[in-house]
């Protein structure tokens, strides 16, 4: 036989190669949906999240009612969120309180929201070297914030609740610190009305937060900076009223337009 018979058989066993081997069998193709449910579980106990997922979406493709259906529609979106895929879990999380609003575990759902937003951004080296949490943009933690508002605030008796509650604390201080940071950036450069607005914000929507005594402070400096004595003073009578041992009433007592370095912020 020639040569050029030999790849002219080589060329037709690729071209059909496909068809001559054997197709790839599903082995779950007559599973229950007790079986699949079983299997899903038994992938999230191995954490084998991106088998569980597909075990799930298997059980709601091919039984999409009952009661592993309606289970799976919840446990998938903590598979997702186990495997780092945040959309996927939101939108899982949505689907099931949109769907099941009556169910006994959708405080479930607005839980997984709330640890997914929460969450959400982090990288393996944020969790190796934790960074702070308050120099992170503050639209995720508000969001994360309003899922876990709305399962306190809607099912109260949650098992999920005092966890969420702290994740609110937590959360409420961080957004304050942010603000806070910002309006250390607008010291920095001089843009005083902007810092004694940032630090008003504070102050109105933060209250109970240990940024507090820092925002009056910050905004006892920007009036002073901007010549505007009168604001300053009723900053610092607030100031000394509540925080009475704050450190740095005394240097503000003394100096009615100074820029003395002292304290957290390099500005103080």
């Amino acid at each position: 036989m020639r040569l050029s018979s030999y790849f002219l058989i080589i060329l037709l066993f690729l071209a059909g190669g496909c068809s001559l081997l054997p197709e790839q069998v599903d082995k779950t193709k007559d599973w229950s949906a007790n079986q699949l449910y079983t299997a899903a579980k038994e992938s999230l106990d191995d954490k084998d999240y991106k088998e569980a997922i597909e075990y799930f979406e298997k059980l709601e493709a091919r039984y999409p009612f009952g009661t592993y259906a309606q289970q799976a529609q919840l446990e998938i979106a903590y598979a997702y969120y186990k495997y780092d895929e945040p959309d996927s879990a939101i939108s899982a999380a949505q689907r099931f309180i949109k769907m099941n609003p009556r169910h006994p575990n959708v405080d479930y759902a607005w839980y997984i929201m709330g640890l997914t937003n929460y969450n959400r951004g982090k990288t393996v080296m944020d969790r190796i070297f934790p960074q702070d949490p308050s120099q992170r943009d503050t639209t995720i933690m508000h969001q994360a914030y309003d899922d876990f508002y709305q399962l306190v605030k809607r099912y109260p008796n949650s098992k999920y609740a005092s966890d969420s509650r702290q994740r609110l604390i937590f959360l409420r201080n961080n957004m304050a610190l942010y603000e806070m940071h910002v309006g250390d950036f607008y010291m920095r450069r001089g843009a005083y009305l902007a810092a004694a607005n940032r630090a008003e914000y504070v102050i109105d929507n933060y209250e109970r937060t240990p940024s507090i005594p820092d925002a009056l402070v910050m905004m006892v400096r920007a009036y002073r900076k901007l010549k505007m004595n009168e604001l300053a003073d009723d900053a610092l009578r607030v100031l000394r009223l509540n925080y009475p041992d704050n450190p740095d009433i005394p240097a503000l007592s003394r100096e009615k337009d100074t820029n003395k370095k002292k304290g957290w912020f390099s500005w103080l």
